[in-house]
Protein backbone atom coordinates (compact mmCIF):
# COMPACT_ATOMS: atom_id res chain seq x y z
CA UNK A 1 0.00 0.00 0.00
CA UNK A 2 1.22 2.99 -0.81
CA UNK A 3 -0.20 7.13 -0.34
CA UNK A 4 0.20 9.77 -2.75
CA UNK A 5 0.13 12.93 -0.93
CA UNK A 6 0.53 16.83 -2.11
CA UNK A 7 1.16 19.73 -0.13
CA UNK A 8 -0.94 23.09 -0.83
CA UNK A 9 1.97 23.83 -3.05
CA UNK A 10 1.29 20.80 -5.34
CA UNK A 11 4.04 19.50 -4.28
CA UNK A 12 4.60 15.45 -4.24
CA UNK A 13 5.58 13.65 -0.86
CA UNK A 14 8.36 10.90 -1.95
CA UNK A 15 10.53 9.26 0.38
CA UNK A 16 14.01 7.79 -0.49
CA UNK A 17 13.99 3.95 0.28
CA UNK A 18 16.38 2.58 2.92
CA UNK A 19 15.95 -0.54 2.20
CA UNK A 20 15.23 -3.10 -0.73
CA UNK A 21 13.00 -3.20 -3.03
CA UNK A 22 14.59 -0.04 -4.86
CA UNK A 23 16.88 1.03 -1.97
CA UNK A 24 18.29 4.33 -2.79
CA UNK A 25 15.34 4.82 -5.05
CA UNK A 26 12.73 7.76 -4.39
CA UNK A 27 9.05 6.64 -4.01
CA UNK A 28 5.46 7.40 -2.54
CA UNK A 29 5.15 5.78 1.11
CA UNK A 30 4.00 2.67 1.82
CA UNK A 31 4.92 -0.65 2.80
CA UNK A 32 3.14 -4.13 3.37
CA UNK A 33 -0.27 -4.48 5.26
CA UNK A 34 -0.04 -6.28 8.70
CA UNK A 35 -2.59 -8.98 9.18
CA UNK A 36 -6.08 -7.89 10.11
CA UNK A 37 -5.34 -4.51 8.85
CA UNK A 38 -7.33 -2.73 6.08
CA UNK A 39 -5.90 -1.25 3.46
CA UNK A 40 -6.56 2.22 5.11
CA UNK A 41 -5.46 1.36 7.80
CA UNK A 42 -2.15 0.37 6.50
CA UNK A 43 -1.84 3.52 4.53
CA UNK A 44 -2.44 5.48 7.73
CA UNK A 45 0.70 3.27 10.34
CA UNK A 46 3.01 3.45 7.11
CA UNK A 47 2.93 7.06 6.73
CA UNK A 48 3.41 7.90 10.75
CA UNK A 49 6.21 5.42 10.59
CA UNK A 50 7.61 6.35 7.29
CA UNK A 51 7.25 10.13 7.22
CA UNK A 52 5.50 11.31 10.70
CA UNK A 53 2.59 12.48 9.03
CA UNK A 54 -0.83 11.74 9.76
CA UNK A 55 -3.11 11.22 6.83
CA UNK A 56 -6.77 10.54 5.57
CA UNK A 57 -6.62 8.42 3.46
CA UNK A 58 -9.04 8.76 0.22
CA UNK A 59 -9.09 7.10 -3.24
CA UNK A 60 -7.18 4.66 -4.74
CA UNK A 61 -5.01 6.12 -7.69
CA UNK A 62 -4.08 2.80 -8.88
CA UNK A 63 -3.01 -0.54 -8.61
CA UNK A 64 0.50 -2.09 -10.29
CA UNK A 65 2.13 -5.47 -9.80
CA UNK A 66 6.04 -5.29 -9.64
CA UNK A 67 8.40 -8.17 -9.55
CA UNK A 68 10.32 -8.80 -6.32
CA UNK A 69 12.91 -11.16 -5.44
CA UNK A 70 13.02 -14.60 -5.50
CA UNK A 71 9.84 -15.00 -8.40
CA UNK A 72 7.25 -13.08 -6.20
CA UNK A 73 5.30 -10.35 -7.25
CA UNK A 74 4.40 -7.48 -5.12
CA UNK A 75 0.76 -6.14 -5.63
CA UNK A 76 0.85 -2.09 -5.12
CA UNK A 77 -2.32 -0.42 -4.48
CA UNK A 78 -1.51 3.53 -3.86
CA UNK A 79 -4.32 5.65 -2.45
CA UNK A 80 -4.89 9.19 -2.65
CA UNK A 81 -3.92 11.30 1.00
CA UNK A 82 -4.31 14.48 2.83
CA UNK A 83 -2.21 15.05 5.82
CA UNK A 84 -4.21 15.75 9.05
CA UNK A 85 -1.30 16.48 11.41
CA UNK A 86 2.20 15.21 12.30
CA UNK A 87 5.61 16.82 11.49
CA UNK A 88 7.60 15.38 8.57
CA UNK A 89 10.53 13.38 9.60
CA UNK A 90 12.15 10.07 7.87
CA UNK A 91 11.51 7.09 9.66
CA UNK A 92 11.40 3.37 9.23
CA UNK A 93 12.37 2.20 6.33
CA UNK A 94 12.63 5.29 4.88
CA UNK A 95 16.34 7.52 4.67
CA UNK A 96 14.72 10.74 3.92
CA UNK A 97 11.75 12.24 3.21
CA UNK A 98 10.93 15.60 1.11
CA UNK A 99 8.10 17.38 -0.49
CA UNK A 100 8.93 17.67 -4.81
CA UNK A 101 7.53 19.85 -7.14
CA UNK A 102 6.26 17.29 -9.84
CA UNK A 103 8.24 18.90 -12.43
CA UNK A 104 11.42 17.83 -10.90
CA UNK A 105 10.34 14.09 -10.78
CA UNK A 106 11.81 13.02 -14.37
CA UNK A 107 15.42 14.28 -12.92
CA UNK A 108 15.15 11.97 -9.38
CA UNK A 109 16.24 8.57 -9.32
CA UNK A 110 12.46 7.19 -8.49
CA UNK A 111 11.92 3.25 -8.16
CA UNK A 112 11.17 1.58 -11.13
CA UNK A 113 7.37 2.55 -12.95
CA UNK A 114 6.44 5.43 -10.79
CA UNK A 115 6.37 8.05 -12.90
CA UNK A 116 5.04 5.69 -15.69
CA UNK A 117 2.21 5.00 -13.04
CA UNK A 118 1.72 8.42 -11.55
CA UNK A 119 1.14 9.60 -15.36
CA UNK A 120 -0.64 6.39 -16.15
CA UNK A 121 -3.09 7.16 -12.98
CA UNK A 122 -3.94 10.81 -14.09
CA UNK A 123 -2.26 11.76 -10.77
CA UNK A 124 0.31 13.81 -12.11
CA UNK A 125 -0.05 15.55 -15.68
CA UNK A 126 0.63 13.54 -18.82
CA UNK A 127 4.09 14.13 -20.57
CA UNK A 128 3.59 15.90 -23.99
CA UNK A 129 3.47 12.97 -26.31
CA UNK A 130 2.20 10.29 -24.12
CA UNK A 131 -0.89 8.55 -24.77
CA UNK A 132 -2.77 6.04 -23.11
CA UNK A 133 -1.62 3.18 -24.93
CA UNK A 134 1.62 3.86 -23.91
Amino acid sequence: MGAIVFDASGRILLIRRGRPPAQGMWSVPGGRIEPGESDAEAVVREMLEETGLRVAVGPLAGAVDRPGPGGVVYEIRDYLAEVTGGTLVAGDDAAEAHWFPVGELPRLPLAPGLLEALTEWGVIGRRPGSNATG
